[in-house]
Formats: C-alpha cells, sequence, structure tokens
C-alpha cells in the first residue's frame, strides 16, 4: 500500500559544518541561515530576463552574494530598520487571493504579518484548526530550545557493568551517531562508536572497572550490555499509520540511534531498523570487539538488554567512556532542514524529561504545549497526537504557526533565534532546495525560509521573509483536504514569493 505521507526530506542528511549566509534582521535578529560551502549561486536565482547586473539595482538584503560567509563569521548585511514600510494590507490581500488558489479540492487558509509590531497584513481563516503537517516541528523546536537551550548536549556513555567483565551501553538521547570515529565538525556523526570504543578499551586496559565495582578487567571477556531504559511508554504512536510506519516515515522510538534510525546516513528514506537502539548496540560491539582485539581482550557475541534498575544508577555508576552530541540547536536545524520524524520525536521525549517529567510520546506532547503556551501562543483548539507532524489529528491554526516564528524571530527568549538558521532556504537547502525554480517563484529563491509540511491531501509553508522594502515579515499558508499529487506546492510558493517581491503598496 502507498504510505499516506508524502517524504520531504529526499537529499543526503547533512552532517559536515556548511557555510553559512548571514543576514541581520531588524535590530531584534540575527540569524544565519545555513548555506552548503561551496555552492554556486545558480543564474536562475535571478529571475527571468535579468542579468547579473540587475541586482546592482535590487536593496542591499535582496542583493546575490557575491561569496559565501564564513560559519562563524559575522559579516553580512546590517541590521534592517525599524521605519521600513509595511505593506499595505488591501494591496497585500489581492495579490496573495490571487496566488493561493488551490488545484482541485480543499481550501488554503492563511496569515502575514509584520515581525516587529504583529501587525496583520493578511488573514484567511488564520483561526482556523487544520493539519499542519511537519509545520508541528516549529513548536517542538521552540520548546526543545527553551526547556535544554541551544548549547546542551546528549551524552552516549559506557559504564561498569553489574557483573565482572560487562559493560553497559547507556543511550542518553543522541540519535544521531555514527558507526566510524566522532567528527567534531559534523551534526550526524559528531559522537561516533568507533571513539567510543576505543575509550571503553583503554579505560578497561587502566582498570578504570575495578574488581569491586563490575565491570571487565585488563584482560578477559567482555560482554556488552544495552540500556535503553531512559524513555518510557509505548516506542510507537497509535496515532501512525502502519503504513507509515513500514515506509519508513518513522520507527520505533528509542533514546539512542545510528543516524537518526536510518541503516545509511546518505538515504533518508526507505525503511528504518525496527530496533534502532539494539542496531546501534550491536554496531557498537562489532567496533569493541575489533579495538579489543589488539589489548588481549575478547567481546563476548550478542548484545543483552537489560531493565531499568537492573545495572547501577548512571549517575553513580563508573563512566568508563563517553561521547557528546552535537549541541541542541545544531540538531533543531537539521530536524527543520531535512524534517525527520524521528528526530523530532526525540527532541520531543527530551524536552520532556528537561522539564522534570518521564520521557513518553504523551510527555513529550505535553511539554511541548506547555511551552508554547509558556511563550505567550494563544493554545485555543491546538490539538497534538505526535510532536513531528505525522499524525493526521493534530491541529494546529495557521496564527499560531506563525506566531511561533515571530517569537523566533523577534521575541524576547534569544534562545528560540538559534532555530533561524534551520529554516530551509527557497532554491536552496533542505526540503526547499528543489523548488522555487520557475519565473514564477523566482522572486522568492534565495529569500524565503520557511518549514514545509507535507501530508497526502495537507502541505504547508511557514516562515519569514525580508521583503524589497527592508521589512521583516512573518507567514504561514496551510491546505487541507487537497487533492492527492494536485500542483498545490507551487501556490505556497508562489504567495511567499508575493511576500519577498513587496512593497506592497
Amino acid at each position: 500500500m502507498k504510505p499516506r505521507t508524502s517524504p520531504e526530506g529526499t537529499r543526503p542528511v547533512p552532517g559536515r559544518r556548511r557555510g553559512i549566509l548571514v543576514l541581520l534582521l531588524q535590530s531584534l535578529l540575527v540569524a544565519a541561515v545555513a548555506l552548503p560551502a561551496g555552492i554556486a549561486v545558480a543564474p536562475a536565482f535571478l529571475g527571468p530576463d535579468r542579468s547579473p547586473d540587475a541586482s546592482r539595482a535590487a536593496p542591499p538584503w535582496q542583493q546575490v552574494p557575491a561569496t559565501l560567509s564564513d560559519s562563524n563569521g559575522s559579516d553580512g548585511i546590517g541590521p534592517l530598520t525599524d521605519t521600513a514600510p509595511v505593506p499595505a494590507r488591501a494591496a497585500l490581500s489581492d495579490r496573495l487571493n490571487e496566488t493561493l488558489k488551490t488545484d482541485g479540492g480543499g481550501t488554503f487558509t492563511g496569515i502575514v504579518q509584520d515581525a516587529a509590531s504583529g501587525q496583520v497584513l493578511f488573514d484567511r481563516s488564520a483561526d482556523e484548526a487544520r493539519i499542519p503537517a511537519s509545520n508541528m516541528k516549529l513548536l517542538t523546536a521552540s520548546a526543545a530550545l527553551r526547556v535544554m537551550g541551544p548549547d546542551h548536549r546528549f551524552s552516549t556513555r559506557v559504564l561498569a557493568g553489574p557483573t565482572p567483565g560487562s559493560v553497559v551501553l547507556a543511550g542518553g538521547g543522541d540519535v544521531l551517531l555514527g558507526a566510524g570515529e566522532s567528527d567534531p565538525g559534523a551534526v550526524l556523526g559528531r559522537a561516533g562508536l568507533a571513539t567510543l570504543a576505543q575509550a571503553t578499551v583503554r579505560a578497561l586496559q587502566d582498570g578504570a572497572a575495578g574488581s569491586g565495582d563490575g565491570g571487565g578487567a585488563a584482560t578477559g571477556t567482555v560482554r556488552v550490555l544495552l540500556d535503553d531504559s531512559l524513555f518510557t511508554g509505548p516506542p510507537l504512536r497509535q496515532a501512525w499509520s502502519p503504513e507509515d510506519v513500514a515506509a519508513g516515515e518513522m520507527a520505533p522510538v528509542y533514546p539512542l540511534a545510528l543516524n537518526s534510525a536510518r541503516f545509511d546516513p546518505a538515504k533518508t528514506t526507505g525503511p528504518r531498523p525496527k530496533d534502532a537502539a539494539m542496531t546501534a548496540a550491536e554496531a557498537f560491539a562489532a567496533r569493541l570487539t575489533a579495538a579489543a582485539a589488539s589489548a588481549g581482550l575478547t567481546v563476548a557475541p550478542g548484545v543483552a538488554r537489560v531493565q531499568a534498575g537492573a545495572t547501577p544508577d548512571s549517575a553513580h555508576a563508573k563512566v568508563l567512556a563517553e561521547v557528546q552530541s552535537a549541541t541542541v540547536g545544531q540538531q533543531v536545524d537539521l530536524m527543520l532542514q531535512t524534517s525527520d520524524n524521528y528526530l523530532a520525536e526525540v527532541m520531543g521525549r527530551m524536552t520532556a524529561l528537561g522539564a522534570g517529567r518521564p520521557g513518553s510520546g504523551d510527555d513529550a506532547i505535553a511539554a511541548v504545549l506547555q511551552q508554547v503556551k509558556d511563550l505567550g501562543v494563544s493554545t485555543d483548539a491546538l490539538r497534538a497526537a505526535d510532536v513531528s507532524g505525522l499524525a493526521p489529528a493534530d491541529q494546529v491554526s495557521a496564527r499560531q504557526l506563525t506566531d511561533v516564528v515571530r517569537a523566533m524571530t523577534s521575541g524576547t527568549d534569544t534562545r528560540l533565534r538559534a532555530a533561524l538558521a534551520g529554516f530551509p532556504v527557497a532554491g536552496l537547502t533542505g526540503t526547499l532546495g528543489g523548488r522555487y525554480t520557475d519565473a514564477a517563484t523566482a522572486a522568492g529563491a534565495g529569500l524565503v525560509r520557511a518549514k514545509t509540511g507535507t501530508l497526502n491531501t495537507v502541505i504547508a509553508l511557514s516562515g519569514y521573509v525580508v521583503d524589497a522594502d527592508g521589512r521583516l515579515l512573518v507567514f504561514s499558508f496551510v491546505g487541507n483536504g487537497l487533492t492527492p499529487g494536485a500542483a498545490n506546492k507551487a501556490a505556497l510558493d508562489r504567495s511567499a514569493s508575493v511576500l519577498a517581491g513587496c512593497g506592497c503598496r
């Protein structure tokens, strides 16, 4: 059976540090937009019938960059002023009513706001609760950044086991583990199992386990145990379609995994491991076997899963080795860029744990909704069946989505700024990398930054853009009940391009 969802992240997961095109938006906004190192700006991004010289007449914030900024640099366009004119509501509405039309059945709702003042410039049933698809991840991103902070990292540890000769691989929430050496410059694969295995062998050789603590000795056989008890409750939610799970849109959620629960880090579609934690543990055991051979140690075949409480409390157990993940901010950016459902659900559970709740799926939902409410966003009529947007039972309005985006761009909680680099850039990165390539949407290429959302009868686009007058706008367009396979993404892209082309007066 064909899966009900339409996958958004079909390009390789970015794991290397990327160059960043820096854009300073308003006096309150500093947004770094992720841009793959070495990418060339295609002539098509200049729009039809425009030569490269035409960019000289464009306002500075919309000129094509001559060079790419360093990922850690602060060079870029100066802050935009609050005196830039705001688009006229009537003129903007006239233009959007021409572009925001469905192809076939269904309807679009939408809203556009001035980011600085919150003034509503376009409103089409913006308070109507709708299926948001992956735009749900915007709520999850904001909650994760508020609870854990953008600089927080997750630890994957090897602990001295409960019996002599045993070690425990303890999952700490990092599902972006790599099988090889740790790569400090990566997001996917920053923490590597080969590095963890080598450190474990060194600890065993040094007698770090100690006979009184259990664990291994300098010689002998090592037995690998797996503790993935950090998360509680069912690893799969009933709100997810079995067809979607079979297609790889989701998998049972565990607190450790390789490649965001993918068999191959370069393939972001297709089935996922049914037991990502055990798959990671077996990969660790294989790496440990290789590392132990030269140290006179052997590793017993097989990995046993231990129950919660069966091993020493990780807060008190002797830590033999440890690797740390990329930061929460970096992981949030990756989640938004690639629209990874699995990573979103893990982020939700880690948010719940950070808020003092158990790490279940229900607690993830409760924690995310509480943070959205605490952010000052109305949660009236908001319903969540998951935190990734895969569930069709989710209900969020366009206004609620734009309020979250506005909090990220212009709100008082500056921790949320860390999410801005993760918004896909029209025609360049992430799930918008293959869009905005025709004459009708070229005005938005490189300028529109937005989170996509796609199910068979649902599409959504929520994000931000600086218009031609230098005004920062936030927007959300959500289509429900659409004809599957119809050309409705083009309507969203044309509408967002209208915003980039304003002044609308």
